[in-house]
């Protein structure tokens, strides 16, 4: 992978030009970025709900001003090994997936990076050949690390969508029904 950077200057060496701004995050050692158009929040170590009989990846559901907002652990989705020390200040990134608002669980957030739109390349062949979707839309050298930039309105699958969505379904009836047993009880 080493040839495909080789005659490419970092990142952050480009002119203010044609950049993208992208919000860094680390999963495990990975730099992962991802538009900063698509985020819509970042907030830290928010009280996530299971939700019985939900896909592995998803950790549960927030309640964020009001909104049900599922949150999907990115670690676990990406297939990345575990943490070592598992609950140590996770953050989440809230983005705008295909129109719903959907958090996603990463290790720690970085910055807001500024990367030239020319400086990214594909993902190798053998790499995107693995995937069930193609979600990493290209990496590119960035201060001697890669970066792996994600098209997170691909990181799901259809009916993984689907369950998203009737799982906020659900927990606004539950939180429905809770309410109205609040507003209904003696005091």
């Amino acid at each position: 992978m080493d040839e495909l950077f080789r005659n490419q200057p970092d990142a952050g060496q480009e002119s203010k030009e044609n950049l993208m701004q992208l919000v860094g995050f680390e999963i495990g050692e990975e730099l992962i970025g991802v538009d900063i158009l698509s985020v819509q929040e970042i907030i830290r170590e928010a009280p996530v709900t299971a939700i019985p009989n939900a896909p592995d990846f998803i950790e549960g559901v927030i309640n964020l001003r009001g909104n049900i907002i599922p949150v999907v652990d990115l670690r676990k989705r990406l297939k990345f090994s575990q943490k070592d020390k598992p609950g140590s200040g996770s953050w989440i990134i809230i983005l705008s997936v295909e129109g719903r608002m959907t958090g996603f669980m990463v290790d720690r957030v970085t910055k807001v990076l500024n990367v030239p739109v020319d400086s990214f390349r594909p993902a190798p062949d053998i790499v995107v050949a693995s995937l069930e979707r193609q979600y990493i839309r290209g990496v590119c050298k960035l201060d001697r690390r890669l970066l792996i930039l994600l098209d997170f309105d691909r990181i799901l699958m259809v009916d993984e969508i689907e369950k998203l969505k009737s799982m906020k379904r659900s927990t606004r009836f539950i939180q429905a029904q809770q309410q109205g047993l609040q507003t209904t009880s003696p005091a």
